[in-house]
């Protein structure tokens, strides 16, 4: 923004200049943002300390910053206010009036420091945030498994097309960045466990290691985290897209359910898809901790294959195929909820986008842990 005043100038385009006149501190030339750059400012403020208005009948340009700096000399001046500034034409009173409203308030001082008590504060806010986000989600999924009964009471309310899509999405296309993943982290336990064992003499035992460390643990773990961020994410994402267009609004003003149009067909792909996801999961980790402990111990395959299917139970097996529905739901409903929560803008779905994943990934090693202390006290 920038005003210019119609009075004659020897040289309108020349450099700024601050002369004293008694008690009057004349301004003249082009008071630019490009007139900082040599400006001497310290100068400048000295001598409209000792004036009492400043005079900017010889400005022949100004723009915001020269209108802000000329406030700021005004307050150093006898008048100490904006109407210590006179010779301005109706342009720059127009300007100088208009920075001076948005000039921050004189005693806008620092932030004082934060005390015990505003901590507190802080906390709480966040304790009844959580609180209330939980009480949400927990209503959102009963929503969802209400739906879910419906659909099963009513099967050709099933969307078995979108299903399907999903499940290829979720499940097929996830395969080998699964499979390459459980792969290498048998890889790794195998060399690691190895490293250890062969200390005292123990090297068959990396078998034992390999086999429940997996089939227990890791392989649905690690599997679920990867489709947590890489599944969960698509569907907030998706869902938070169709939110900023209104199609969900469209859907409820034709009289359709978007839990079950959009929702349903998602988390039955997961639940479905998970556990089979997990169990490549486990032939891919048991494949490498095999072929790593030929190489490194000299364990051979059929050796490997007689010592894990003698001494590995079942159990462990099943323990982590037990825990795939749930973690399937988990991630499925959090993906799904924080998609509705996405506002009109672009930076809510970035945002949500991002706490969908943390936050999936958060509750499946939560619900892990449960599962743990759960067997361990079962005794299975």
């Amino acid at each position: 923004m920038s005003a210019t005043t119609t009075k004659a100038q020897p040289d309108p385009s020349g450099p700024v200049r601050f002369d004293s006149d008694g008690g009057r501190l004349c301004v003249q030339g082009r008071l630019t943002i490009d007139a900082f750059q040599t400006l001497d400012l310290d100068a400048a403020r000295d001598q409209a300390t000792q004036a009492e208005v400043i005079d900017i009948a010889g400005l022949s340009h100004m723009d915001t910053a020269g209108a802000w700096f000329l406030l700021d000399l005004a307050q150093r001046t006898s008048a100490g206010a904006a109407s210590g500034i006179t010779g301005a034409s109706d342009a720059q009173t127009q300007l100088i009036a208009a920075v001076g409203d948005n000039l921050p308030p004189e005693d806008a001082g620092e932030t004082p420091p934060a005390r015990l008590v505003d901590h507190l504060e802080k906390l709480g806010r966040r304790v009844a945030l959580a609180g209330s986000n939980a009480l949400e989600m927990v209503s959102f999924l009963g929503q969802v498994i209400a739906t879910l009964g419906r659909v099963i009471r009513h099967p050709r309310q099933l969307r078995l097309t979108s299903v399907v899509h999903h499940c290829q999405e979720v499940g097929v296309q996830a395969v080998p960045i699964v499979a390459l993943m459980a792969f290498l982290i048998g890889v790794v336990l195998a060399f690691q466990g190895s490293a250890q064992l062969r200390q005292f003499g123990a090297e068959v035992f990396v078998v034992d290691l390999i086999a429940i460390s997996i089939l227990r643990e890791l392989g649905i773990l690690l599997t679920a985290i990867i489709v947590a961020g890489r599944s969960g994410s698509a569907f907030t994402a998706a869902i938070g897209s169709m939110k900023m267009r209104e199609e969900i609004d469209a859907m409820r003003t034709l009289g359709l359910d978007p839990v079950a149009i959009l929702i349903v067909p998602r988390v039955l792909a997961l639940i479905f898809m998970l556990p089979a996801l997990g169990l490549i999961a486990n032939v891919s980790g048991l494949i490498g901790g095999a072929i790593m402990s030929w190489i490194e111990l000299g364990v051979s395959p059929a050796v490997f294959q007689s010592r894990l299917v003698s001494n590995t139970d079942v159990w462990h097996f099943n323990v982590g195929m037990i825990k795939a529905p749930f973690f399937a739901l988990i991630i499925g409903i959090i993906g799904c909820y924080q998609g509705m929560k996405v506002g009109g803008d672009a930076e809510s779905l970035g945002r949500l986008t991002s706490a969908s994943v943390v936050m999936a990934i958060f509750m499946v090693i939560v619900a892990d842990a449960l599962f743990s202390i759960f067997f361990a006290i079962v005794g299975v």
